[in-house]
């Protein structure tokens, strides 16, 4: 008598599986972050000031904080990417904390203590565009699987 044991993989949601994306390309760029060469002018970066002139690849201005910003919000993106609802939430108030950091760096002078991450032009327009696709990652994917769960389609 043979038996066939199954594995039973659960299937992730497209809102986790967008949330482990992000999260992931978080990760990525964190570590990116501490890796000379991918990171232009790397002794100078500092600990957290808009002295660092330290660029990863060479266009966004970063400093140790701003890197270990990016680890955290990568950890955070694949923890909380284990049910739809914790990715859910995390795409869309990770989006909203990207929008206020992109309306912060832009309202700030970029040459005061204020730009303590620290950010440049490049980094204020990237912000907006993370805010803007975490968001909508958030709302849309999340509202396709309640609408799928509502008529029993499954995607």
């Amino acid at each position: 008598m043979t038996t066939s044991a199954r594995s039973v993989t659960p299937t992730r949601t497209p809102v986790q599986q967008a949330a482990m994306v992000v999260g992931a390309v978080f990760l990525l760029v964190g570590i990116l972050g501490f890796i000379p060469g991918i990171t232009t002018h790397y002794s100078t970066m500092e600990f957290a000031a808009h002295h660092s002139e330290a660029k990863l690849l060479g266009i966004f201005q970063v400093s140790i904080l701003h890197n270990i910003v990016h680890l955290l919000f990568g950890i955070a993106g694949l923890a909380l990417a284990r049910s739809a609802g914790a990715a859910r939430n995390y795409l869309v108030v990770g989006g909203a904390i990207y929008l206020v950091l992109w309306l912060y760096g832009l309202l700030i002078d970029r040459t005061s203590d204020a730009n303590f991450v620290p950010v440049n032009t490049a980094d204020n327009w990237l912000h907006f565009v993370l805010g803007i696709g975490m968001i909508a990652l958030g709302f849309f994917l999340s509202r396709n699987a309640t609408t799928a769960r509502r008529t029993g389609v499954a995607h």
